[in-house]
C-alpha cells in the first residue's frame, strides 16, 4: 500500500509520519534548513544529551535499590543507557516493518531516523526525576497535599495547585529540556521537535492526572507542547489532552522492558530472589518446546549471575521482537490516536502473562524490601526538609538565613522572581535536579551536622 493512500480512520484524519518526523529545533526554528548533514539532527540530540550535566547527574540518582556499593545494581544513568539501547533496537525493528508496509521512498528515508529519535528520547525520559527513586515524586506531591506546603494553597490557581500536588517526573523532564532557565538560551536544550514529543507519555495537563497522578507537562510548559503538537500534526482530543506521538509507544515499551526485567536481575544479585525463582520467571516467556535448549545453554555457565544474565538477554530479545509486532498490528489505531494500551499490554498471551508475573513478583518481593523502603524513608525526610527550608527562604528572602541560603543556589534558578509560583517552581527545579548524594550532603550542612572541608 502506498502511504499516501492510507484510508481515513473514523475517529478522524490519522497523523502523518511525514510531519511527525521533524528535525526542527525548539528555540532555533529560524536556523532550520533541509540540508543533509554528516550527522543528523537526531544524532546531535543524542550526543547533546550524553554530554549534558542533567544526564551525568543520573549516575548518583537511585533507580530502585540503594546506590551501588560492592554489588553493582542499576542507577538512573545505567537504566537510561539500557533503555536507550533497547529503544534503538525496537525502533529499528519497527522501521523495517514500516518500510515493508508503506511503499514511499521519501518516507523510507525518514523511517531511518526512528532509531536515533527513540534512542535520544529514551536517554532523557528520566531526566526530571528527583533523587531517591520514584518515592521522591510522591514526597514532593505530598509536601503540598498533606504536608507543610498546604499553607500556601490560597496563593496558587487551581491549575498551579494541581501541578504541585501531582508533581510528575515525566512533566519535569519536559520542563528541564524546554524551559529557558535564567541566563540560558530560548528553547532550553534546543532539542528537535520529534525527540521532545517522543518523551511525553502522558500528553495532557494535570487536570487529567487522575488517581495515578500522571501527566505530561506543567502549566508553564503547555504553550511549548502545543507549539510542538501543532507543528507535528498531533491532534488535541479534548481541551488540554492530546494524542500521543507514535514513537512514545516505542520509548515506553523499551522502558517497560528494562525496568521490569532488570529489577528482577538486580534482585537476584542482591539475593532477594533465588536463581530458581528467576529462572522460572524468565523461562515462562518462551514456548515449552524452547525450554530444553535454553536450559542447556544456561547450564553451560557455572556462575548463577551469568546464567540469569543469559536468560535475561534472551527475554529482552523476545520482548523487543514482539513489541515491534504489536506496534505494527495496531499502527492504524496508534496513528489515529485511539490506541489506549502500552505495547506490553498488547503482547501475545503467553508473553504478557509472563511479564505480569514478573510485575507481581517485583511488587511482592522487591519494592517492599527493607533496603528499598529505607531509601524511601530517608529520602522523604531529606526532600521534605529541603523543600521546607528553601521555600521559607524564597517566601521571606530578606531574612539573614534566607539571604545566605539563596546566595548559594545556582543562578539558573530564578528564586527572586516577582511571581511566587515561579519562585516555588525554581525551588522544585533545584531540588529535583539534585543527586541523592548532594541532597544528603546539603541536608547535613543545613542541620549543622557537617562542615565544608578544604
Amino acid at each position: 500500500m502506498d502511504y499516501k493512500e492510507r484510508p481515513k480512520n473514523k475517529v478522524g484524519a490519522p497523523m502523518s509520519w511525514d510531519r511527525l518526523i521533524s528535525d526542527k529545533r525548539l528555540g532555533l526554528e529560524e536556523y532550520h534548513d533541509e540540508r543533509h548533514h554528516t550527522r543528523s539532527d537526531f544524532q546531535r540530540d543524542y550526543d547533546r544529551l550524553i554530554f549534558s550535566s542533567p544526564f551525568r547527574r543520573l549516575q548518583n540518582k537511585t533507580q530502585v535499590f540503594p546506590l551501588p556499593g560492592s554489588i553493582f545494581v542499576h542507577n538512573r544513568l545505567t537504566h537510561s543507557l539500557e533503555v536507550s539501547s533497547v529503544g534503538r533496537s525496537l525502533a529499528h525493528e519497527v522501521a523495517i516493518r514500516l518500510k515493508k508496509k508503506w511503499g514511499d521512498t521519501e518516507l523510507h528515508n525518514k523511517f531511518n531516523d526512528l532509531r536515533d529519535i527513540v534512542a535520544a528520547a529514551c536517554l532523557c525520559h528520566d531526566l526530571g526525576n528527583p533523587p531517591f527513586g520514584h518515592s521522591g515524586e510522591k514526597t514532593i506531591s505530598t509536601f503540598f497535599s498533606e504536608g507543610s506546603g498546604l499553607e500556601f494553597r490560597s496563593r496558587f490557581s487551581d491549575r498551579q495547585w494541581s501541578d504541585l500536588i501531582n508533581f510528575e517526573g515525566n512533566a519535569n523532564s519536559f520542563r528541564l529540556l524546554t524551559h529557558q532557565f535564567k541566563g540560558r538560551r530560548s528553547g532550553g536544550m534546543a532539542m528537535t521537535y520529534s525527540t521532545l514529543a517522543s518523551i511525553v507519555k502522558y500528553p495532557y495537563t494535570s487536570c487529567y492526572a487522575g488517581q495515578k497522578g500522571k501527566f505530561g507537562f506543567f502549566e508553564s510548559e503547555e504553550p511549548i507542547f502545543r507549539k510542538i503538537a501543532e507543528e507535528l500534526g498531533i491532534p488535541e482530543i479534548e481541551p488540554g489532552r492530546f494524542a500521543r506521538h507514535p514513537l512514545v509507544y516505542i520509548m515506553e515499551g523499551a522502558d517497560d522492558i528494562c525496568y521490569q526485567i532488570m529489577d528482577i536481575e538486580d534482585a537476584h544479585k542482591l539475593k532477594l530472589l533465588s536463581t530458581a525463582e528467576v529462572k522460572d520467571l524468565f523461562i515462562n516467556f518462551f514456548d515449552e518446546s524452547l525450554h530444553p535448549r535454553l536450559l542447556k545453554n544456561m547450564e553451560r555457565l557455572t556462575d548463577p549471575n551469568e546464567q540469569i544474565g543469559y536468560l535475561r538477554s534472551s527475554v529482552v530479545g523476545r520482548l523487543v521482537e514482539n513489541c515491534a509486532e504489536a506496534f505494527m498490528a495496531h499502527e492504524d489505531e496508534i496513528m489515529a490516536g485511539s490506541f489506549n494500551q502500552s505495547l506490553v499490554d498488547a503482547l501475545p498471551d503467553r508473553i504478557r502473562d509472563a511479564y505480569q508475573e514478573c510485575s507481581r513478583t517485583a511488587w511482592s518481593k522487591i519494592y517492599c524490601a527493607p533496603m528499598v523502603v529505607d531509601v524511601e524513608l530517608a529520602g522523604n525526610r531529606i526532600i521534605s526538609f529541603l523543600l521546607r527550608t528553601l521555600i521559607d527562604a524564597v517566601t521571606e528572602p530578606d531574612k539573614n538565613f534566607s539571604s545566605l541560603l539563596l546566595s548559594v543556589i545556582p543562578q539558573q534558578y530564578d528564586v527572586r522572581s516577582s511571581s511566587f509560583f515561579d519562585r516555588i517552581q525554581a525551588v522544585l527545579d533545584h531540588v529535583s535536579g539534585m543527586t541523592d548524594v548532594y541532597a544528603l550532603d546539603l541536608y547535613r550542612k543545613l542541620n549543622g551536622h557537617t562542615l565544608p572541608a578544604v
